[in-house]
């Protein structure tokens, strides 16, 4: 019995990401399907690393340290070493985020301020 593949299309709908994404993770290595002719089968494992790549892209995290993050659970210490990786990140990205989400609530505040002193203004002034 062999295990399950898919078509480039396929994996590129079923994540949501165009084809050329998915042969740029290619090129740089971080995803590497079979190939049969021109065609690119894509198994299990490629799956799981482009649903990782992604989950990555979305928490921030550069390609290059997605792609060491992937492969640190082929190395020797295998998932050992991946989470104790992720972990030391973790505060950086943590602290970042905080960082950034101090930026948007102060932004909101000034705009807050903003609009509110439009508004008086306007109401201050005739109509013309």
């Amino acid at each position: 019995m062999t295990s399950p593949t898919w078509t480039i299309r396929e994996i590129a709908d079923e994540f949501g990401v165009t084809t050329r994404t998915i042969r740029h993770y290619e090129d740089i290595g971080l995803i590497s399907p079979e190939r049969q002719g021109t065609t690119r089968l894509f198994h299990r494992r490629d799956r799981t690393r482009l649903a990782l790549i992604l989950r990555g892209k979305r928490l921030g995290f550069p390609l290059d340290e997605i792609a060491t993050i992937i492969n640190l659970y082929d190395a020797p210490r295998g998932r050992r070493s991946q989470l104790e990786y992720v972990l030391s990140q973790i505060g950086e990205r943590r602290e970042d985020l905080e960082q950034r989400r101090r930026d948007i609530e102060d932004a909101l505040s000034e705009l807050e301020t903003f609009e509110q002193r439009c508004r008086a203004d306007l109401g201050q002034r005739p109509a013309r």
